[in-house]
């Protein structure tokens, strides 16, 4: 019986220690308060929210309220207020089921809450012993919400330099920036989500609620355009979409341009459009220009004080957006050098050209205080360059060969209202930094040359060197298409053509089955032991950019060895090599360092299975573009990352195209078993659209 008071007796006095020691609950914090999913606010910062809201609020009890496996649950008491027409407060409260500390608790706001009118709320919690202050008690704060229940106006869309189709039809230009004005009739709108045709889309933010907005805008294509827009509200309402066509026209030509193939002996050059420029009597007209660039004579610059060309006036306001390019053939490398340049105060507004600092030349584009440079000019080597100045952006680009070099940087430019220059720069003291080379076919624009735009300056179309069908022979030679060299069929060479059939396969099953050419009336075969195609000479380049495009289809379904299907030799090696690896399963591209046995190789694939004499064969492509330094091997067209190298210096080769066999050691090896057709050689580097039309008898490349 004591026992039993005892416990008793301790249960009571424990139950009332815990009941006198209970801490309220902790005043929630302003931070942890929503109103929907917008933090807690009020006066000029008051949200605003598309639908009643939830409102929500996490509880805290006091972590020394509880015992060990104990926790207080706490209800949530929230209350909300506003005033209604007549002025009369209204009031509405809800208390939440309870929960355990450290959760958030919710009340949606009912349905019959006004819109367009402040609504201001609170919350305590409550642990069912004690309540904790309300939110805005002491240092809290009243949250408040305004109910939007109506979508914004749709917004007007307007353009000085881009007027709709309506009012002008054709309108300047690819590389002129437009500007587009938003405006909604709505005083509430503070955002504007945006897409023009192609892109860009984006979000455009008023300075304030109601506000207009003006977008830029670059066309980079011509063609008809559109605009498309929706205005949004502080409550996140959108409006029906606005949209207004226009119509872009080409970019306009260069206000400047001097393609500098004036006869031998001039003494001023030309102009296509702007000033005629008088030449120094260290300019030479009539050198030879590169295969596929648009002029066929270039001029020569000397490097001395008399080697230079200039109009005696501007060719652009440099404090306005514009482009400056040429292509180049510096004759020196290891001192800076100027293209073309515009005279300030003593000193050039902008520079185009090459520098020499003691970590290796490299092309440079400096205005401003800004310089970007980049590339790898090689002495005799041909280059385009093209400098631009972006005013929209208040930045420069300098692209290389037609790809741009690092990224845009910020420019302020000097006032440059001096004569234009090519060949030199000003200094304090006279001109300095003179070009020593060759230079062709300058231009200024005064707008942005967009990307494809200099890379369709920067590109040297290709020109054919040779196509051969394969589809016949003469006395062992089978000829070249527009009667160039043709290729002298060896060994176990011959011309496979499709026989007129006497009987049908489809009328007659014992008719035996003829397979057809791989393109065209026939095609080569080579029997893998002797037979080969060669020419008499060197038929690409591969010192320059080349192409050359083959379609074959190995007879083999295992072949046993390396077989070489294009190969071009100098004395110890071939310069390039495309043959199939069977260990690897893979066409090869195989491009040597050096003319010399063992030199270092970059070699390229394309994974695929031999095709044991059946099906239409693979259609190649080798390319080595000079300009950028690179080597792509293409499949049916294609190319990939494991088909691409670096390759800085090719070297020309002296020996005969050949199909069928490569170098091997001393001598010839690696002959090709299967069918070879549709051979086409280029000097140039085709681009990845032109390579898929290779392969074709009646559509060689219309680069």
């Amino acid at each position: 019986m004591v026992a039993v008071c005892a416990t008793a007796l301790l249960a009571s006095l424990t139950g009332s220690a815990h009941a006198v020691d209970n801490l309220p609950p902790k005043q929630p914090l302003v931070a942890d308060l929503q109103s929907g999913s917008k933090p807690c606010a009020t006066g000029d910062d008051t949200v605003y929210v598309p639908e009643p809201p939830r409102l929500s609020a996490v509880l805290y009890d006091p972590e020394e309220d509880n015992r060990p496996g104990e926790g207080n649950p706490l209800s949530g008491e929230f209350e909300a207020w506003w005033t209604d027409a007549d002025g009369t407060v209204q009031r509405r409260s809800h208390t939440t089921i309870p929960l355990p500390s450290g959760l958030r608790q919710s009340w949606t706001m009912p349905s019959e809450i006004p819109a367009n009118t402040t609504v201001s709320w609170h919350i305590r919690a409550n642990d069912g012993h004690d309540t904790s202050p309300w939110s805005d008690e002491g240092a809290g704060a009243v949250c408040s919400f305004i109910y939007d229940n109506t979508n914004p106006e749709k917004p007007t869309i307007s353009s000085p330099e881009y007027p709709t189709q309506d009012e002008a039809f054709w309108v300047d230009g690819v590389g002129v920036y437009g500007h587009f004005t938003i405006d909604s009739p709505s005083d509430d709108v503070v955002s504007y989500t945006y897409g023009f045709l192609g892109g860009p889309y984006g979000t455009a933010t008023a300075d304030r609620p109601g506000a207009a907005v003006t977008i830029p805008y670059l066309p980079v294509t011509s063609g008809p355009k559109n605009l498309t827009v929706r205005a949004i509200d502080r409550s996140g309402h959108s409006s029906t979409q606005a949209r207004y066509d226009f119509n872009v026209k080409s970019g306009r030509a260069a206000v400047a341009r001097w393609k500098l193939d004036d006869p031998a002996g001039s003494r001023t050059a030309a102009a296509e459009t702007g000033t005629t420029a008088r030449a120094g009597m260290g300019a030479t007209f009539g050198g030879p220009a590169s295969s596929g660039m648009t002029t066929a004579t270039t001029v020569a610059l000397d490097g001395s004080g008399h080697g230079f060309l200039t109009p005696d006036s501007p060719a652009t306001d440099i404090h306005e957006t514009f482009a400056v390019s040429a292509w180049v053939r510096p004759a020196e490398t290891d001192r800076t050098m100027t293209v073309a340049s515009q005279d300030a105060d003593g000193r050039p507004g902008f520079t185009l050209g090459l520098r020499a600092p003691d970590s290796g030349p490299a092309w440079s584009f400096a205005i401003g205080g800004a310089r970007l440079s980049g590339g790898s000019p090689e002495t005799g080597e041909w280059a385009h360059l093209l400098g631009l100045y972006d005013a929209e952006t208040g930045k420069a680009h300098l692209y290389v060969n037609g790809h741009e070099v690092g990224e845009g940087v910020a420019a302020t430019p000097a006032e440059a209202a001096g004569a234009f220059q090519i060949g030199r720069a000003r200094g304090t003291t006279g001109y300095r930094d003179r070009w020593h080379g060759d230079v062709s076919d300058v231009r200024v624009h005064d707008r942005v040359v967009v990307p494809n735009e200099v890379s369709e300056l920067a590109w040297r179309k290709p020109d054919l060197l040779g196509h051969w069908s394969l589809s016949s022979a003469t006395d062992g030679a089978s000829p070249e298409q527009s009667d160039g060299t043709p290729l002298k069929l060896d060994g176990g060479a011959s011309i496979y053509r499709d026989a007129d059939a006497s009987c049908s396969p489809d009328l007659d099953p014992d008719c035996p089955y003829v397979p057809p050419p791989l393109v065209g009336d026939g095609h080569l075969t080579l029997d893998g032991e002797s037979g080969y195609a060669t020419t008499e000479e060197p038929v690409v380049d591969t010192g320059d950019s080349f192409t050359v495009g083959v379609v074959v289809r190995l007879s083999d379904s295992e072949p046993a060895h390396p077989m070489t299907v294009l190969s071009q030799a100098g004395q110890h090696t071939d310069a390039f090599k495309l043959r199939y690896d069977p260990p690897t399963y893979s066409w090869q591209l195989v491009m040597p360092e050096r003319d010399e046995a063992g030199a270092p190789e970059k070699v390229v694939s394309q994974i695929t299975g031999a095709d044991g004499g059946e099906g239409p064969g693979n259609r190649l492509a080798v390319v080595y573009d000079d300009a950028t330094d690179t080597i792509k091997l293409y499949l049916n067209g294609y190319t990939n990352a494991a088909a691409t190298a670096s390759l800085p210096d090719g070297w020309q080769s002296s020996g005969a195209f050949q199909i069928g066999r490569g170098k091997v050691g001393d001598g010839w090896g690696e002959y090709l078993h299967g069918a070879v057709d549709e051979v086409q050689a280029y000097a140039g580097a085709l681009r990845d659209t032109d390579v898929l039309s290779l392969g074709w008898e009646t559509n060689p490349c219309a680069c």
